[in-house]
């Protein structure tokens, strides 16, 4: 199976650079920008469960290999710091890969290191024999 373009489309549009990619480790980082504010000026907070579930999903997709592909079925992200501008990172780590799901955890610090967001995404994993 061929890998899928991660590097377009949405990713794109929110300028996401990815740092580190594997099945065990999803390093993302991008700048905190006007056109993704919130009214207040501070990054939207639709734009951390966005690359919550994107960092998951790399990873999970990657570590499940040709087995299948992953979908997320559940993403909770928790906002803790408002940011207006500078660079974000984001890295995802599993916390558990079983055969039917997964989960992982991904958070998100400012360039001074302070923990702004962190997230869980749950992904189902698709195969074949399920």
């Amino acid at each position: 199976m061929e890998a899928p373009d991660v590097t377009g489309g949405f990713v794109a549009l929110l300028g996401l650079k990815l740092d580190e990619v594997s099945g065990d480790r999803v390093v993302i980082r991008w700048q905190v920008r006007p056109e993704l504010q919130q009214p207040y000026g501070i990054q939207h907070g639709g734009v951390y469960c966005s690359v919550v579930e994107t960092a998951a999903s790399i990873g999970g997709a990657l570590w499940l290999g040709d087995k299948g592909k992953v979908v997320g079925v559940a993403n909770q992200t928790d906002f803790l710091r408002a940011v207006r501008d500078g660079e974000l990172t984001a890295v995802g780590t599993p916390i558990h890969r079983g055969r039917s799901q997964q989960l992982w955890l991904v958070e998100i610090t400012d360039d001074s290191d302070r923990l702004v967001a962190r997230g869980q995404v749950r992904l189902q994993n698709l195969t074949a024999a399920g």
